[in-house]
Formats: structure tokens, C-alpha cells, sequence
């Protein structure tokens, strides 16, 4: 099943502020095997299959390193297609002596954890058919368990690393948050995710369509964090695909009844989390 297609509602790219564009060029594009798309002086658009934009960088006159403790990205995560491609792409990264913050089995997924030059956190992960994903009382059941590296190299096939392969999609995105109650009234009551995972008052994973979690939202930044300084580096924003637009209006009038601030231009539209965190929804239909 395709979770990250209509009638469903996803991340579909992730912009970040770097405070060296050069160097944050060469890591995801040496080291996590990204392509360039489109760069000028200060920006870099890429992609995996040279056509359709992932993640584009950007560096901010005046910008200065990633604030500690504040709301906005904990990592983006980018999906790979089979347990092949993402023992290829640890075999790489361990071989690349890029440093490497943790390898995790959750059951629904495995994943691999770092983080770019700026601190800006970085999942790999590929899932597990979805049909062996278990869920009680609506619940899908994770956990945060060593990855199997051993057993997961044995599905390497051999073929030399040649950069992410092109059906690589942003999975899902994961948030600090200042206010759970606020983020779930937010991203539940008004974007209309479902919650489907919890752990107690500290992180929320939403998602649509009965996936794992296309968002994840927790306070482990503490409860109350302030939002970064529009100079420092990380999250500028991300992007969120509706399956069409009578949905994205139906969003905008919840969003409206609750005195979000809503900012439409053409055909997208742009807001602000309680946390501070901007996205902007929009749609391919």
C-alpha cells in the first residue's frame, strides 16, 4: 500500500537554512547520495530522480548556527524502498566514516539515524510490509529496538553504491514541540491527521490513511521551548500534499474556526504551527 499518494496527506519536501551552503552541498550530495536539481550562490535544490525536488537548502544572509532546545525539526526522514537499499546506503555511510547517531529497529520500520554539518536531523529508514504492522485499539504497535545490522546486510546485493535510489520519498517529518495538547489540536482538529501512536504526555505520532506516522510531535526539547530566531539554522519549512483542493478548503475553514493564521498565495497556502514551525499546504491535483 502507497501512503504517500492521494487520498492520503504527506510530507512531500523539506526546506532547511544552512550556514555553509558548500559544505551542507557536499554532505548530501557525497555523503547521502542526493542529486542537484537546481543550485545558485546561496540555495541548492535536490532530488533523487532528476526531476522532482526532495529538499532544498538555503543560506540565509546573516545566518548563524542551530539554536539548542528550541521547537522545529528533530529529523526529516527519507524513505527508501527496500531493506536492499538501505543496507546499501548503511554499508556506504559506514564506509564514508561520516559519523552515525543510531540504528533502530521500531517493528513497522528500520531506520538509520545522523545528522548534516548544521545539526539538522536526518532519518533513513525503510518499512515493513504493512500488513505485519500490528495495532491494538487503533494504536500501531513500535518500539525503539537495536537494528539487526548483521541480518540486514545480508540483503545487500552487492551492486556498488550509486546514491539514493530514485523511488527514495520524504516519509514522514518529526517535530519538537513546545505544547502537545496544542500541536494535537493543530495538526489533528485542524490539518485532520489521526493520532496513532502516543507515549504518555512526552510525543505524538500522527499520520494519514493508517500509516506508521507521516508526522511524529514531542516535548522532548521541554515543554515551553521557544521557537529558533529566523537567523538560526534548521527548519525553514516543510510541505504538505492534499489530494485536492474542496480538502484543502475544508482545512481552512477548521483552521479558521480556531483564529490560525492562514496566509493563501496562488495555489498554496502557508502557515504557523502553535510552535512556530511554518508549512505550507498545497496539492498535485
Amino acid at each position: 500500500m502507497n501512503f504517500h499518494q492521494s487520498p492520503n496527506v504527506y510530507v512531500e519536501q523539506v526546506h532547511l537554512k544552512v550556514t555553509n551552503k558548500d559544505r551542507a552541498l557536499s554532505f548530501y550530495q557525497e555523503i547521502l547520495g542526493l542529486q542537484v536539481l537546481k543550485e545558485s550562490r546561496t540555495m541548492v535544490v535536490f532530488t533523487v530522480d532528476g526531476k522532482t525536488p526532495i529538499l532544498t537548502i538555503l543560506e540565509p544572509e546573516q545566518v548563524t548556527a542551530k539554536e539548542a532546545r528550541r521547537t522545529g525539526l528533530y529529523h526529516f526522514a527519507l524513505l527508501l524502498p527496500t531493506r536492499a537499499d538501505l543496507a546499501a546506503c548503511l554499508k556506504h555511510l559506514m564506509e564514508s566514516g561520516y559519523p552515525l547517531q543510531g540504528a533502530s529497529d521500531h517493528l513497522v520500520s528500520e531506520a538509520i539515524y545522523l545528522a548534516d554539518p548544521d545539526g539538522n536531523g536526518i532519518e533513513v529508514y525503510a518499512d515493513r510490509p504493512s500488513e505485519k504492522w500490528e495495532w491494538s485499539e487503533g494504536m500501531v504497535q513500535m518500539d525503539t529496538a537495536p537494528l539487526d545490522v548483521e541480518e540486514l546486510f545480508q540483503q545487500w546485493n552487492g551492486e556498488v553504491w550509486r546514491g539514493l535510489p530514485k523511488e527514495t520519498i520524504i516519509g514522514h517529518i518529526h517535530l519538537h514541540v513546545a505544547d502537545l495538547h496544542a500541536a494535537q489540536q493543530f495538526y489533528c482538529d485542524g490539518l485532520g491527521f489521526d493520532i496513532v501512536t502516543r507515549y504518555g504526555e512526552q510525543a505524538l505520532f500522527i499520520s494519514s490513511g493508517n500509516y506508521h506516522h507521516h508526522i511524529g510531535l514531542n516535548t522532548w526539547n521541554g515543554r515551553g521551548a521557544q521557537p529558533p530566531s529566523e537567523k538560526s539554522a534548521g527548519l525553514e519549512y516543510f510541505t504538505l500534499i492534499y489530494p485536492n483542493k474542496e480538502e484543502m478548503m475544508q482545512t481552512i475553514k477548521r483552521l479558521n474556526n480556531r483564529h490560525d493564521s492562514i496566509q493563501v498565495e496562488g495555489e498554496e497556502i502557508k502557515l504557523i504551527d502553535p510552535s512556530g514551525t511554518r508549512l505550507v499546504l498545497t496539492t498535485r491535483a
